[in-house]
């Protein structure tokens, strides 16, 4: 059986950073990305180590490293202490200082953060900036597909302590989500569903129902592909775990995986480490199952719960 890498959350190479230009008005989520390439450059360029930097606005390693990806708001005051130490020129200084303003300007699922945990919050922050999504899941409908009553038995199952209020919460942040990403200029998304999912029940009949005939309109969309993986077709060397994959628009980082697990989630960013992620959803893609039979295989699933 093949293994599967351990996540890993380590800094991406130069040639993953964003290179979007500075010259045109980026959105929020590209200029946090901006901003943490130009700070990324200015460290470079003075033969500074993470480290050296980390103490400098003290702090970790990893949330230079965050903040250097974009993948964290960045803190003016953060910004302002490496401004200073780099010794950057007013010209350089404004750039920095556009950027911020953007960087901060507050991003629609901050209202959610009581229920939002960071790693989550750098994903939907990327998601919004990403030209194409490739999510495979193994035991539940995706969160970016998930209807209200199908989302509120899945957190309740996960979370079976918290109150109705913070559910509630929580399933208002995910219809926020589907609904941003689905509509308008949304970004390609293929889903790759093992087809336990269509079968696992999540609240009662009509609840499935409900979201099984919700994926079929989504399938029928120019930009979802919605593939199953279908159980009798044969052994599939299937990841353990879910994985998003995304593609960047011209001007952000290439591309990057998430792997969320228990206790937090790992951006997949080491050329490696990628490329293993990659070529497991790549395979999956070449083992589900056709757009017409994933479809029929929806409707089968449908029927069960009438």
């Amino acid at each position: 059986m093949p293994a599967f890498p351990e996540p890993l959350s380590e800094p991406p190479p130069a040639s993953l950073a964003p290179v979007l230009p500075l010259g045109r008005e980026p959105g929020r989520a590209a200029a946090g990305r901006v901003l943490g390439q130009a700070l990324r450059g200015h460290r470079e360029d003075r033969g500074l180590t993470l480290r050296e930097v980390a103490a400098v606005i003290r702090s970790s390693v990893s949330k230079v490293s965050r903040l250097e990806r974009g993948e964290s708001p960045p803190k003016a005051r953060d910004v302002h202490d490496l401004i200073r130490h780099y010794g950057l020129d007013q010209e350089e200084i404004r750039t920095i200082e556009r950027l911020l303003e953007f960087a901060q300007d507050c991003e629609w699922y901050e209202q959610y953060s009581d229920v939002t945990p960071g790693f989550l919050r750098r994903l939907i922050q990327l998601e919004g900036d990403a030209e194409e999504i490739c999510v495979y899941e193994n035991l539940v409908i995706p969160g970016i597909l998930q209807l209200p009553e199908y989302a509120w038995h899945m957190v309740r199952a996960v979370m079976p302590s918290a109150p109705d209020a913070e559910i509630e919460r929580v399933v208002q942040l995910r219809t926020q989500r589907r609904l941003r990403l689905m509509e308008g200029e949304a970004p390609r998304l293929t889903a790759l569903l093992d087809e336990g999912v269509l079968k696992r029940r999540c609240g009662n009949a009509r609840v499935m129902r409900e979201q099984l005939t919700y994926l079929l309109e989504a399938g029928d969309r120019a930009k979802v592909n919605i593939r199953i993986l279908d159980m009798t077709s044969g052994y599939v060397a299937a990841p353990p775990y879910p994985i998003t994959h995304l593609t960047f628009r011209d001007g952000g980082p290439g591309e990057l995986a998430y792997v969320e697990h228990i206790n937090g989630a790992n951006y997949v960013t080491r050329p490696r480490a990628l490329d293993d992620h990659r070529n497991a959803l790549s395979n999956l893609r070449v083992a589900a199952a056709s757009r017409d039979r994933s479809r029929a295989m929806i409707l089968e699933a449908l029927e069960a719960f009438r």
